[in-house]
């Protein structure tokens, strides 16, 4: 099938799930769900976050440096695994926000603004992440390598940022869990 063909298809595809997840989550996070106590094994789930956040940076950190070392198959398996790594969070996310209400920050001062910050910059870009990535992964699937270059500038940082700062914001509210 030629490019114009498949981006006929995928096109549409990556721009309905780049609107639709985020309203779904969103209505998801409003709806009341079940109250589960400290002890469920769902009340661990942040911490399994930060681990599945932290791993997700590392595969694109890692990713980056072997692209650029030429190593094409070691980069695409660490972007694919990325890509997975995101998916599992954003499930998993969807579950604990599901099943457990909003747990509120306690920290004051300048550590409650710093906190803030980070939540609400963490929160706009993870939005933008999923069109990003699913472009940049159509694009290097479908050997569109300048497009996939292109979209990557941007992809890149912004999901590392929202990687590292989605450990961030876990261990400032740990003490809150």
């Amino acid at each position: 099938m030629e490019i114009q063909a498949k981006d006929n298809i995928y096109k549409p595809i990556i721009i309905t799930l780049s609107i639709l997840i985020p309203i779904v989550v969103a209505i998801l996070m409003v709806i009341p769900g079940r109250q589960n106590s400290a002890d469920s094994p769902i009340s661990s789930l942040p911490l399994f976050h930060a681990v599945l956040n932290g791993s997700t940076a590392l595969c694109l950190i890692l990713g980056y440096f072997f692209v650029k070392s030429k190593q094409i198959k070691v980069h695409r398996t660490l972007m694919l695994s990325a890509f997975i790594l995101s998916s599992i969070f954003l499930v998993s996310y969807v579950v604990y926000h599901y099943t457990f209400p909003p747990t509120k920050f306690g920290g004051e001062g300048i550590v409650r603004s710093i906190y803030f910050f980070i939540l609400i910059t963490h929160i706009v870009l993870a939005t933008t992440i999923v069109p990003l990535a699913l472009f940049a992964i159509y694009f290097a699937l479908s050997n569109q390598i300048a497009k996939h270059k292109k979209v990557t500038k941007f992809t890149l940082p912004i999901w590392i940022y929202v990687s590292i700062t989605g450990v961030i914001v876990y261990i400032l509210m740990s003490p809150y869990y």
